[in-house]
């Protein structure tokens, strides 16, 4: 008797543990999409200050008449494709280069559609001297 109370009351719960599942995978797919985009949100902000670090070193090496190109250019090389599009760099200053790089954080996935609020990063060093 105690065998076949067993096997009647395994079967009454046949199947709930895929029901609970597909009731708890919205809250799943939703936390992983928004885990994915702060993701995102941080490694546009690192991509940022790299690409503002890169972009004043390369301005505190050129000359003064070719420092913003340098600077722009330096800025732009280590973006991937997805962030160079939309990726603004603007160099400036005298005797302390400045670099400013503007990106936008997409939205999943990198390339399609951005948010429209901008990432800025800022780097800043002082002029190298010519040794001549």
């Amino acid at each position: 008797m105690t065998a076949r109370r067993t096997r009647a009351f395994l079967a009454g719960d046949r199947g709930q543990v895929t029901v609970e599942f597909l009731g708890m995978l919205p809250t799943i797919i939703v936390t992983l999409v928004v885990v994915w985009q702060f993701v995102l949100l941080g490694y546009t902000y690192t991509l940022a200050g790299n690409a503002a670090d890169e972009a004043v070193r390369a301005g505190t090496a050129a000359y003064p008449g070719a420092r913003s190109a340098a600077c722009a250019q330096a800025g732009r090389d280590k973006l991937g494709d997805a962030w160079e599009g939309g990726a603004e760099v603007s160099c400036g200053g005298s005797g302390f280069v400045t670099a400013e790089v503007t990106l936008h954080v997409p939205v999943l996935v990198p390339g399609l559609i951005d948010f429209p609020f901008p990432v800025r990063a800022h780097a800043g060093a002082v002029e190298e001297e010519d040794g001549d």
